[in-house]
């Protein structure tokens, strides 16, 4: 079949499928003071996960990505690894989760056995104190986590989101934290993404502000050329690699080559996108196969340029703790 392409030459390759709007984490830069959770009946089951999974891995995704919410709180979470990673037969080449790491510890071998190839780790500061008040949560949990995936011999990433005010102070800490353990880290420019009317521009700290602060404290930081990924790479002291997202500062757009399916089934094509396509919905008013195909097909060709083109915070009902990151 014939990868999805959208209308400005992007292939997509990778899918992030969240499978619960559940987390146990309350992120101010994500979650909602009062969460209204989906009803359960209205996730998508682990045989519609796959059905659609297989969908897309028909017509050229390679990588997915289990997120949330929390996929730790998923009950069926290693059956759907399981099932998913048998799609590997049809072309699927990498099996990733993003989790906040805080119940992974008894189950980090288990769902490294069951298929996952690496995993994301969200991590926002080390002081424990100011990872309290980020997150709602205790750190040592986490911690505790991450030692675990590695202990089980898990690629193991971290990404936190920077945000001015709360943590742009402990940046550098977090990096030499990371670069202490080798743990590779991926700093994220806070996003519009939620909470309209609440995101500032002014509480983004850029990629320019971020490396500022790491060459004051002592650090050589030299960019590298980029790919697709939506990192900008840097080598940190001639040995680290750090990476960047800079989608507010500097947009990455044109290399786009991701899609999302939140846990009902609605399909976003971009993360930015206000509205999305049910295809959940249509798959359980009865449509096959080559019916869900087109209305991906047609949902992909007809994704526009992204953030590039028309920045500022998106105004929509699914929120970001049901879309996966």
């Amino acid at each position: 079949m014939l990868p999805l392409t959208d209308s400005h030459g992007r292939t997509k390759r990778k899918l992030r499928i969240s499978l619960t709007d559940r987390c146990n984490f309350r992120c101010t830069y994500c979650m909602p003071e009062q969460p209204d959770w989906l009803p359960r009946a209205s996730l998508l089951s682990r045989d519609e996960v796959v059905r659609l999974a297989g969908l897309f891995v028909a017509h050229g995704i390679e990588q997915i990505r289990l997120t949330g919410g929390e996929p730790l709180l998923r009950r069926d979470l290693r059956e759907c690894v399981l099932a998913l990673d048998g799609l590997r037969a049809q072309g699927l080449r990498r099996l990733s989760m993003t989790t906040n790491a805080s119940r992974i510890a008894p189950r980090a071998g288990d769902l490294v056995a069951a298929g996952i190839d690496d995993f994301n780790v969200s991590l926002d500061a080390v002081e424990p104190a100011l990872f309290r008040r980020m997150t709602g949560r205790e750190i040592a949990p986490v911690l505790d986590g991450i030692d675990a995936l590695v202990a089980a011999g898990a690629k193991v990433k971290l990404n936190a989101v920077v945000v001015r005010g709360d943590n742009d102070g402990d940046v550098v800490a977090l990096l030499e934290w990371a670069m202490r353990r080798g743990l590779p880290l991926r700093f994220i420019e806070y996003m519009p993404l939620d909470a309209p009317g609440q995101w500032r521009r002014d509480a983004v700290v850029s990629e320019a502000d971020m490396i500022q602060a790491i060459r004051q404290r002592g650090h050589t930081v030299e960019r590298q050329a980029r790919g697709n990924d939506p990192a900008t790479p840097w080598r940190v002291d001639d040995d680290y690699d750090l990476g960047i997202i800079s989608t507010v500062s500097q947009p990455f757009c044109s290399t786009c080559d991701r899609l999302r399916l939140t846990a009902t089934g609605e399909l976003f094509t971009c993360l930015f996108s206000p509205v999305g396509t049910p295809l959940g919905a249509r798959m359980r008013s009865g449509d096959d196969d080559e019916a869900l195909a087109a209305i991906v097909r047609r949902a992909v060709w007809l994704k526009d340029a992204g953030y590039a083109v028309r920045p500022g915070p998106v105004e929509r009902a699914t929120t970001m703790h049901s879309m996966g990151g």
